[in-house]
């Protein structure tokens, strides 16, 4: 029987690398996914930058044990001869099955119910404290608790779209859309088109959106060579405009995380107004229309104009320390130029990602997300279940000789102005080569 089958070799496998041509591996099985690629759910990126590879362990990740007898439409008939797999993969396998085996990524404790209950609650209380009290100091508070209703609102959008926090797709979607449109005026499909290719790429200079904030920020100087973004297919300029503001970087980084969510409600305008393709587009646009009717009523509501912008750069203030989070987790972590490969899944997200240490009752307030590598190594593991599965990566790291790093708050901090530093005395140096360039726009800017 073994005969029988038909053999191609890594090398083959990669010339099926273009979107024309799209081949992939899983379990020594290739498939051709090339017609498939717009029509996956994660969208297209994932598949397209791991093309002509084998992908069994970010399948495994990403998909649960039901999407397995959906890969049978796209077998070629072909199997991969020489491929070997790792044994950090290996080890990796098996904690997957274990943890699927003990039903752990089914076993969410109603988190999304308690805080979608207190998003609710917190609505009510921003609307009463504008529309029914006359104090500086409660519109103040209000302003500062939407910060912390939209904090706690993208987490429960983001919980849901890696996996089903509801009963059903339908209410699954639905809680999307109003965790995230509805609520925060931000697209579930802007953050799923990102979000997937951050997760697959990690810290990939050319291929992670979440690291390709020029002109603003640059984490690696490695990024003064105007590099090609492959992600939003055009270079990122480092021109004399980006190299002042990357200069000063390590000073701006506060200030501009409070006003973070400006470029957020841009990047989710373009993506909506774009021609990609975009799966619910009519959903997302009229869920962002939804916030973006509800907001600008209840700051109108405020009595005068000083109000109304202390009202909204409170909320947006209080919401940056969320922006501050996801940046302390892969800031200060390490960078490569290129593309993601199948084959060290693993090491990849070990290399590219940052713990931060709390106690279990902060965990509400990080949103699961302080155990980032966690966190990406089993994106479909409810939040509840990662302080559990902490130890058992921590030893898995040990045995391999990987990177776990657990820090602080404060800790995490001093190591992101630390990078960002670093960077920004590199920028100063006039050796540098810089493009003659002085065009700009602020629609570059992303994360």
């Amino acid at each position: 029987m073994e005969a029988e089958k038909k053999f191609i070799s890594v090398e083959e496998l990669k010339e099926h690398s273009k979107p024309q041509d799209l081949w992939i591996s899983i379990r020594g099985k290739v498939y051709d996914v090339t017609h498939w690629a717009k029509e996956h759910p994660g969208g297209d990126i994932p598949l397209l930058n791991l093309a002509g590879q084998d992908v069994t362990d970010a399948f495994i990740a990403y998909h649960p044990g039901t999407a397995w007898k959906h890969l049978d439409r796209f077998f070629t008939g072909y199997y991969l001869k020489d491929f070997k797999v790792s044994e950090v993969s290996k080890d990796y396998r098996r904690l997957a099955a274990e943890l699927a085996k003990q039903g752990m990524f089914e076993k969410k404790n109603h988190v999304a119910l308690y805080a979608l209950t207190s998003v609710a609650i917190m609505f009510a209380v921003v609307l009463y404290g504008v529309l029914c009290c006359e104090s500086v100091l409660a519109h103040l508070g209000s302003a500062m608790l939407l910060g912390f209703l939209w904090i706690q609102s993208a987490y429960v959008g983001h919980d849901s779209g890696h996996y089903q926090v509801m009963t059903t797709p339908v209410y699954n979607k639905i809680a999307q859309l109003i965790a995230g449109n509805c609520l925060t005026g931000i697209s579930i499909a802007w953050w799923k088109w990102t979000h997937n290719a951050h997760h697959i790429a990690c810290n990939s200079l050319d291929y992670d959106p979440d690291l390709q904030h020029i002109p603003v920020f640059a984490v690696s100087s490695r990024l003064f060579n105007s590099i090609t973004s492959c992600f939003y297919g055009r270079k990122l300029m480092f021109d004399p405009i980006a190299r002042f503001l990357v200069s000063y970087q390590h000073w701006t980084f506060y200030p501009v995380m409070c006003v973070a969510r400006v470029n957020l409600y841009l990047q989710t305008i373009l993506l909506l107004l774009s021609k990609r393709q975009i799966p619910d587009r009519g959903l997302n646009i009229l869920g962002t229309l939804v916030f973006w009717t509800w907001f600008p009523l209840l700051v109108s509501c405020l009595p005068n104009w000083p109000e109304r912008v202390m009202f909204v750069l409170a909320s947006f203030a209080v919401t940056s320390i969320q922006h501050v989070q996801f940046c302390l987790n892969h800031f200060a972590a390490n960078v490569y130029l290129g593309p993601p490969t199948g084959n060290d899944w693993f090491e990849k997200q070990t290399s590219g990602t940052l713990d931060i240490a709390c106690s279990s009752w902060m965990d509400w307030f990080h949103g699961g997300l302080q155990f980032q590598l966690e966190h990406h190594l089993f994106p479909r593991l409810p939040r509840c279940q990662l302080r559990k599965v902490s130890p058992v990566v921590k030893d898995l790291c040990k045995k391999h000789n990987l990177p776990y790093r657990s820090l602080s708050f404060w800790e995490a901090n001093v190591w992101t102005i630390r990078t960002l530093r670093t960077a920004a005395l590199q920028a100063r140096d006039l050796s540098n080569p810089v493009p003659k360039n002085l065009l700009w726009e602020a629609v570059n800017t992303h994360g």
